[in-house]
């Protein structure tokens, strides 16, 4: 696909294009629909793992286009099911156990759990926490201790390489990449007219920074991001409904405002 697309829409999953709590995205049926009528890309960026994406990616009619998994970490190809394989998840897991005890312990990854565990924490069926613990390039967990410990983990963590990022339900470890790298490396393959993007957790503010447009999907669940970058002079807007049916009403405004036609 080298074509020049109108709109290239990156978007985050969990509590954007999917509901907090039930993981569904009927919500952005109609709006989905729209941006497949007017040849629009649509690139879903998540903390997932590619099993996780590809299933989704397929289910709302856009298994054509990459998509970008573990946070930045990586990209899954148009039309594949999975990354290549390699030694990155292994080499991060012995470096988080190698930390003093005090602070490995208030951290708990997805790798730390069974499928039981993480399906009960996570809320995600048994076959769908199984595919979230098929990782390659990332680490999501949940911190249990203080904010000033949680700064000397990440400090501890960024002397053999690996960064932290904040998302809505995780703090997610890595050796590098986040969303707004791969926002403009598929942006450029792609010489897209206009992009958008929409996200609602921290690990989201560079890549709705990154866009011509961006929404900030509500999320009651969430502590509200602060202003952004861009935000004062109308590049980013603020959705009042959350999840789903927030994603549909700004994709909606959008293609109205940005006059795009279908094809």
């Amino acid at each position: 696909m080298t074509h020049k697309v109108p709109l290239l829409v990156f978007s985050d999953l969990d509590g954007t294009l999917l509901d907090h709590e039930t993981y569904q995205w009927n919500a952005a049926t109609e709006a989905l629909g729209a941006l497949r009528d007017v040849g629009a890309g649509l690139v879903l960026a998540s903390s997932k793992t590619a099993p996780e994406i590809c299933d989704i990616r397929a289910a709302i009619g856009f298994d054509d286009w990459p998509a970008i998994v573990e946070n930045g970490a990586g990209i899954l190809p148009a039309g594949t099911h999975s990354v290549a394989a390699d030694a990155t998840y292994d080499t991060l897991r012995t470096e988080l156990d190698a930390l003093p005890r005090a602070l490995r312990s208030k951290f708990c990854g997805f790798g730390d759990q069974s499928v039981a565990a993480l399906s009960e924490r996570t809320g995600l069926p048994p076959a769908q926490a199984a595919r979230a613990k098929q990782r390659a390039f990332s680490e999501p967990g949940t911190w249990s201790g203080t904010e000033a410990a949680l700064e000397d983990f990440l400090a501890h963590l960024a002397e053999v390489g690996i960064i932290g990022q904040k998302g809505g339900r995780f703090v997610t470890l890595s050796f590098g990449g986040n969303k707004a790298d791969r926002v403009h490396e598929l942006t450029r393959k792609f010489g897209a007219q206009h992009t958008l993007a929409l996200g609602d957790a921290p690990n989201d503010i560079k890549m709705l920074e990154s866009a011509d447009r961006a929404v900030v999907v509500h999320n009651p669940h969430a502590t509200p991001l602060p202003k952004l970058r861009g935000e004062e002079a109308g590049h980013i807007l603020r959705t009042q409904a959350a999840g789903p049916t927030g994603w549909n009403a700004a994709v909606l405004a959008q293609l109205k405002d940005l006059n795009i036609k279908r094809t």
